[in-house]
């Protein structure tokens, strides 16, 4: 085996594409060791699975800071390095029809919580940070901070369709709603916009006609489990 990578992970549930980056880390399938776990929800069974594994881990809660947010944000409450102007000019998030009150509010809320993401993830060694189910968004404060050398992206997701059709949160129901006869994941590095990074990996599954949603989820998990190890692998050989 090559030198191994150490990875970073982030959830916001009960983890399963995690157990499969964790199984096969363990298994010596992928050159890689997982250095600790971060979750925005307190609580959830995935931080178990990584403390089952020795992995270390911390919560960020989002709900709770989002929640103070709304009571009013002072300048004292942003990170020093927090620029709204120049993350405003990147972001491509949020659509031109949202009022300037409402994107500002989102950049701050969201700026606060991930500057305490970058505060746990300080203290580790990491060469890439997989998201694995966490389900908020990153903002250009966050990602500009992880990649730190233009070009070269650290940051990596799996998304429940075959990008470019189906980004946001539904993919595997989009899938499902539009008829499609074939389904499948995509893993793909994170940039300023919604599921739109380089595309590192994807997996197919037919879809047949007495298919139920449930049937094309339960397929789709099955392939992911196979192609995110695979894709983390890939980054690994690519260093």
């Amino acid at each position: 085996m090559a030198k191994k990578i150490n990875v970073g992970t982030l959830i916001s549930g009960g983890g399963t594409n995690l157990q499969a980056i964790i199984d096969a880390s363990l298994e010596n399938k992928i050159d890689a060791n997982i250095v600790f776990t971060g979750s925005d929800n307190p609580g959830v069974s995935g931080l178990e699975r990584a403390q089952k594994a020795d992995i270390e881990t911390f919560v960020v809660d989002y709900s709770k800071i989002i929640s103070s947010c709304k009571k009013g944000i002072n300048d004292a409450d942003l990170p020093e390095d927090f620029d709204l102007k120049e993350i405003q000019t990147k972001q491509q998030l949020v659509t031109s029809d949202t009022s300037n009150e409402q994107v500002a509010f989102f950049l701050k809320s969201r700026a606060i919580a991930e500057k305490k993401l970058l505060d746990q993830m300080s203290v580790y060694d990491m060469d890439l940070l997989v998201l694995a189910g966490f389900m908020r968004v990153l903002t250009p404060y966050f990602i500009d901070r992880i990649n730190t050398t233009p070009g070269k992206y650290k940051i990596m997701n799996i998304h429940p369709a075959l990008l470019p059709s189906f980004p946001g949160t539904d993919g595997y129901g989009d899938t499902f709603s539009y008829g499609c006869k074939v389904g499948g994941c995509t893993v793909h590095f994170i940039d300023y916009g919604e599921d739109t990074g380089p595309i590192i990996g994807q997996k197919a599954f037919t879809i047949e006609d007495n298919d139920t949603l449930d049937d094309i989820k339960a397929k789709g998990l099955k392939k992911e489990w196979e192609l995110y190890p695979r894709c983390i692998q890939k980054f690994a050989d690519s260093l």
